[in-house]
């Protein structure tokens, strides 16, 4: 019997998608990115100081932090304070590879550029939306530096969205919802550029293998994906135009 998803979706369907820009007051950029019911709220912060290894270089950095709220999940989560989990560890350095592949270092000059992603409600795919809206909001804090002066010419260089795909029923499926994750025997996070170039995958099997034909349809669904999410970053980026001279 074929998977029905209870929000009636296609398989190839994503859920609906949406960024609340200026969320926040005083982060240059802040997004609430929303992905059916999972809510992130990302914003980007600028210092003006880089790791030690890059000093001296001329060049920038981006880095990133993931936390999800203790109410984000039905069952309240503790906070992590001094020691992260392995799984938070994991998903902000991903979060932080994706995005990074977005800038021209040298055009940040010495400072860094910290991305917070927070999880307000989660629904699953909480790291691939924190990579989507992070770059919203990456684009948004750069436009608003650009107008201060403390950018010369846009660093983006590239745009980046993240989502996930999965196996049911031996059946390919596009963006997760939480149901979904669990019962899905493979599971892949997909990040790509706006060329459609792969910046990472990851994918594990819950239960026993999946065939290469089986990995071309995930990446062909998450690919499909990726381009709907790509139009809707542009959509809600009110000066992408501008932006966007970096990326031709």
């Amino acid at each position: 019997m074929a998977w029905q998803r209870s929000d009636g979706r296609q398989p190839y369907e994503l859920r609906s998608i949406r960024f609340e820009q200026g969320f926040t007051r005083f982060a240059p950029g802040s997004v609430l990115a929303k992905c059916g019911n999972t809510q992130v709220l990302c914003t980007v912060s600028v210092t003006p100081r880089v790791p030690s290894f890059l000093e001296g270089t001329g060049k920038g950095w981006l880095t990133a932090e993931y936390r999800m709220l203790p109410a984000a999940t039905q069952q309240r989560q503790e906070r992590e304070f001094l020691k992260l989990s392995g799984r938070t560890q994991e998903i902000q350095r991903l979060i932080g590879r994706s995005l990074r592949a977005a800038l021209d270092f040298e055009a940040l000059g010495e400072c860094t550029l910290t991305v917070d992603a927070d999880v307000l409600q989660a629904d699953a795919g909480t790291r691939t939306t924190a990579i989507t809206g992070g770059f919203v909001a990456l684009a948004s804090a750069i436009s608003k530096l650009m107008q201060q002066g403390v950018f010369k010419r846009s660093p983006l260089i590239g745009q980046i969205a993240a989502v996930s795909v999965g196996l049911l029923e031996n059946e390919p499926f596009l963006d997760l919802d939480y149901v979904e994750d669990v019962a899905a025997t493979v599971d892949l996070n997909v990040v790509m550029n706006q060329n459609l170039g792969i910046i990472e995958v990851q994918g594990t099997a819950e239960e026993g293998s999946f065939s290469r034909t089986q990995l071309n349809q995930l990446l062909d669904f998450a690919e499909k994906g990726i381009q709907q999410l790509l139009c809707a970053q542009q959509e809600a980026i009110t000066d992408w135009d501008d932006l966007y001279q970096g990326l031709k």
